[in-house]
């Protein structure tokens, strides 16, 4: 799994900066829903994580929703991503 990906080409023109909680939520539904071929919820987590953190009310609620689908360990994996994009961005 890539630290940090970006899904489509409309995405890849925002630099990391520009990364607003609305196209974080975006990216955490493309995981949630496997847009991009499979189904990640750690990887949707993250994402929502980040958004909400963003200030992203939706990305809160999706959020929870998933966690009540994914492990401690899952959970634990995304928080662990998210941290470590957020370190880094």
């Amino acid at each position: 799994m890539a630290r940090y990906e970006v899904h489509s080409e409309e995405l890849a023109g925002f630099g990391e900066s520009q990364m607003s909680a609305d196209i974080l939520f975006q990216m955490g539904l493309d995981s949630a829903c496997g847009r991009n071929g499979f189904t990640d919820l750690v990887t949707a987590h993250k994402w929502f994580n980040i958004a909400a953190l963003k200030g992203n009310k939706a990305a809160v609620q999706y959020r929870k929703e998933i966690s009540d689908e994914m492990t401690r360990e899952e959970i634990a994996e995304a928080q662990r991503s998210a941290r470590e994009w957020l370190s880094m961005h």
